[in-house]
């Protein structure tokens, strides 16, 4: 009987810790999901903001705990349940070549970013971390690969501008990247291919590839999904690669601690499979992407909660300068594959 009630004394004092932090995020989640059912906008990028104005409460000792929660756990469960938004037999559908062109996309986009970031003035995680944005899906990605890369003074500013950039940068595409593949004469099909392995975030994907037609916007979703699942094995190559850098004395950053490969990752393949073997009912899954949202959300609340506006434009504009040329390499080589390989791509 007594380790029960010290078990539930445990418990109960933690969640005493964690909850008004918790609280707080979670009502900024709310209020950003409103705002943008309601009027429009990514329901990302209201979380951030709306969060920063609340960046006075991060030092109070009642709400720490909770919000340091959220942007850690929360997010790690929102990316583990990011497996059940796709299958292997999804992917298989699209052929071999779209396969092959997503893949190049990301891992290109992600090479020349660094390059780009590092010409550009910022450190090697921060190139890495706005170029793996960019290539796979958005903030997601961004608080995903902000999860394994070395921590200093400056993470948490870098992990927000790119949340910020990507979005703004996302929505842009959506309402630009239709008409261009127009100008492009792609067929509804070839639309959905080049905007779900152009446009950043999953939402504005959708949104645009529905634009040109509902053809073009189913073909849009589930490249976009391919794109999500490159998500764990590009976490996976940079986790190794800056462990590595961090431990020898002549890496990157050098003065920042290595983080440990993230164990969430097996969590995310391990839903992936499940829901490609057939093992989560179809009311399930939409309960799990939807609850994956929200967890995501909330994480960016918590993120917002901890940064001040001071930080955030203390780098000034060029973050935001790269992360518009790692856009525009990305387009202009999905655009060019397209057309090059247009044969073996659907349509």
């Amino acid at each position: 009987m007594m380790p029960s009630l010290s078990s539930a004394s445990a418990g109960f004092a933690s969640a005493r810790a964690l909850g008004p932090g918790l609280l707080l995020t979670g009502t900024i989640a709310l209020a950003s999901q409103f705002v943008s059912s309601r009027y429009g906008g990514p329901v990302m990028l209201y979380a951030i903001l709306f969060g920063i104005a609340f960046n006075f409460l991060h030092e109070d000792e009642k709400c720490a705990a909770g919000i340091e929660f959220g942007a850690k756990r929360i997010l790690q469960l929102g990316v583990v349940l990011l497996g059940a938004a796709v299958t292997f037999g999804e992917i298989a559908d699209l052929g071999f070549a779209t396969a092959f062109l997503v893949v190049s996309a990301v891992a290109s986009t992600i090479g020349v970013g660094w390059i780009v970031g590092r010409l550009g003035g910022l450190s090697s995680a921060h190139s890495v971390l706005s170029a793996g944005a960019v290539a796979i899906c958005g903030a997601s990605a961004a608080m995903a690969i902000a999860s394994v890369l070395p921590r200093d003074e400056n993470s948490e500013r870098n992990l927000v501008l790119t949340v910020v950039g990507v979005t703004s940068l996302s929505t842009i595409a959506m309402i630009l990247y239709p008409s261009f593949t127009h100008y492009l004469e792609l067929s509804d099909l070839g639309a959905g291919v080049y905007l779900g392995a152009t446009i950043h975030d999953v939402a504005q994907v959708i949104g645009a590839g529905y634009i040109v037609s509902d053809e073009a916007g189913a073909v849009a979703a589930v490249v976009k999904l391919l794109r999500v699942t490159l998500l764990a094995p590009a976490i996976f190559v940079i986790a190794i690669l800056f462990s590595k850098s961090a431990s020898g004395a002549g890496g990157p950053d050098s003065g920042a601690v290595g983080r440990a490969f993230p164990i969430f990752l097996f969590g995310f393949a391990a839903v992936m499979i499940a829901n490609s073997i057939g093992l989560l009912p179809d009311g399930f899954r939409d309960f799990l992407n939807s609850a994956s949202q929200w967890c995501l959300v909330i994480a960016v609340s918590a993120l917002g909660v901890k940064t001040s506006l001071k930080e955030v434009f203390g780098l000034g504009p060029a973050p935001f300068a790269v992360m518009g040329l790692q856009t525009i390499y990305l387009a202009v080589f999905v655009a060019v594959a397209t057309i090059a390989f247009a044969s073996a791509l659907p349509g």
